[in-house]
């Protein structure tokens, strides 16, 4: 598969989507979801075009990955929700409901979130 360059996030990227920016580096861009799910949710992408973790991991060069989950320490510290935690998902492909095909990581928080999933499916 192929980088979509007019992803929603890549036009945030590119200033052609309004986005309310939280935090910006060499390296990442963080800004809050449209649809939050805690008090805190926050999206970080990486600025280089990766369409899922597996793509990150396997194209990113060492500073890019170093520099990515800096940037969400970083993040997670400016929003105070270091101290108390914080929950990090990063959804890849369909089974798992990927939505916009540039790698990002959800950052929630400011509230106990509960368990991680619902057991459903299982024996």
């Amino acid at each position: 598969m192929a980088y979509d360059s007019d992803n929603v996030f890549a036009r945030i990227l590119r200033r052609e989507i309004p986005a309310d920016i939280l935090y910006e580096d060499a390296f990442a861009l963080a800004f809050s979801d449209i649809n939050p799910q805690a008090p805190v949710h926050v999206l970080v992408i990486p600025k280089g075009a990766y369409i899922s973790f597996d793509d990150f991991a396997e194209k990113a060069s060492d500073d890019e990955i170093a520099g990515f989950f800096r940037a969400v320490r970083a993040v997670a510290q400016k929003l105070g929700v270091a101290e108390g935690g914080y929950r990090l998902l990063a959804n890849h492909g369909a089974n798992a409901h990927q939505e916009v095909p540039h790698f990002h990581v959800h950052i929630f928080g400011g509230r106990p979130l509960g368990p991680m999933l619902t057991r459903t499916g299982r024996p």
